[in-house]
C-alpha cells in the first residue's frame, strides 16, 4: 500500500465514512436538504410567518376562503396561499402547523425511544422472567393497531399536545423495545461482553457503556422511520377531530378544515397543508432509508 493511500485510510474516520456513504445517494441528500428547510421553517415560524394564526383577535372572518394571491380586505397583506374558513393565512397556518407536527413527532419519538431502549436492553441482557414479561407486554401492545390504541387513549384523556404525545409514546415504545432486545441478544454473546463480565464490571455499566453503543445503529433507523409514522398518526388523529385543539391547528387539522370545501372548488384549504405533510413524511422516509443502508453492517462489509 502506498503512503498516500495509507494516509487516506488513517484519516478516514467513521464520521467521514458515514458522510461519504450517505452522499452516495443524491435522492437522500436532496431529501435531507428539504427536511432541513422544513425544520428551519418550523423553528423560525414566528419570524417568517406573515400572520399569527393562533391570534384569533387579528383574524377577519370577512377574509375567509380567499383564493391564493388575493389581497386582504384592509389591503395590508397578500394571501399567497389563500385563507381558510376562519380567515387564517394558509402560509402562516402551514408554517405553524409544521412546527407543531414536527415537534410532536420528535418529542414522542425521543421519549418512546428512551423507554423502549431501556426495557429492551434490560430484557435482552437479563433474560429469564424479566425478558418474558417485557416481551409479552410488547407483543400485546403490537397486537392492536396503533390508531386504535391512540383513539382509545385520546377518547379517555381528551385533546391537547401533552395527551397526543402520551398516546404516540404508548403506541411506539414496543418497536424500540423489540429492536433493542434482539440486538442485545446478539451482542451479549460476543467476546467484549464476556471480557467485561470477567473484569467484574456491574450489569448497568456493561449495558449502558458497552451494549448500548453497539445497539444504537438499528435503533437510529427505527427512530427516524417512527418520526414519520408519528407525524402521520398525529395528522390522522387531528383530521378525525381527536388530536390537537382548534386553536392550535396542526397539518392534519388544517387538512380537515378544508375537506368539506374540496368539491366546491376551494381546494387550497386542504391541498397545501397536504403537500406540506407529504413533503415532510417523504423526506424523513428517504433519509431513514439511506441511514438504514449506511448503518447496515452487512452493506458496509461489501
Amino acid at each position: 500500500m502506498s503512503a498516500p493511500a495509507a494516509a487516506r485510510d488513517a484519516a478516514d474516520t467513521p464520521l467521514r465514512r458515514f458522510v461519504r456513504d450517505f452522499r452516495a445517494s443524491r435522492i437522500a441528500v436532496a431529501a435531507l436538504l428539504v427536511l432541513i428547510l422544513i425544520v428551519l421553517a418550523a423553528l423560525f415560524a414566528p419570524l417568517i410567518a406573515p400572520q399569527n394564526p393562533y391570534d384569533l383577535q387579528h383574524l377577519d372572518i370577512l377574509d375567509s376562503r380567499l383564493e391564493p394571491g388575493q389581497v386582504a380586505g384592509d389591503g395590508h397583506m397578500v394571501y399567497l396561499l389563500g385563507t381558510d374558513d376562519q380567515g387564517r393565512d394558509m402560509l402562516s397556518a402551514i408554517l405553524y402547523g409544521v412546527r407543531i407536527s414536527v415537534a410532536v413527532g420528535v418529542i414522542s419519538t425521543v421519549i418512546a425511544l428512551a423507554i423502549g431502549l431501556t426495557l429492551g436492553l434490560a430484557a435482552g441482557y437479563a433474560g429469564g422472567r424479566l425478558e418474558a414479561l417485557i416481551m409479552r407486554i410488547a407483543d400485546i401492545q403490537l397486537a392492536f393497531p396503533p390508531i386504535l390504541v391512540a383513539l382509545i387513549l385520546l377518547a379517555l384523556t381528551g385533546r391537547g399536545v401533552d395527551k397526543i404525545i402520551i398516546a404516540l409514546v404508548t403506541v411506539q415504545w414496543a418497536y424500540y423495545a423489540r429492536t433493542a432486545r434482539s440486538t442485545a441478544l446478539v451482542e451479549r454473546k460476543k467476546e467484549y461482553v464476556e471480557a467485561a463480565r470477567a473484569l467484574g464490571l456491574s450489569a448497568l455499566r456493561i449495558v449502558f457503556r458497552h451494549l448500548l453503543p453497539n445497539c444504537m445503529p438499528p435503533l437510529i433507523v427505527v427512530a427516524a422511520l417512527q418520526v414519520a409514522s408519528a407525524i402521520s398518526l398525529e395528522a390522522t388523529l387531528s383530521f378525525l377531530g381527536l388530536g390537537l385543539p382548534v386553536t392550535e391547528p396542526s397539518l392534519g387539522l388544517l387538512i380537515s378544515n378544508g375537506f368539506q370545501y374540496l368539491l366546491s372548488g376551494r381546494y387550497w384549504i386542504s391541498f397545501y397543508p397536504g403537500i406540506a405533510l407529504l413533503l415532510t413524511v417523504v423526506a424523513i422516509n428517504l433519509v431513514a432509508d439511506q441511514l438504514r443502508d449506511v448503518l447496515n453492517p452487512r452493506l458496509q462489509s461489501q
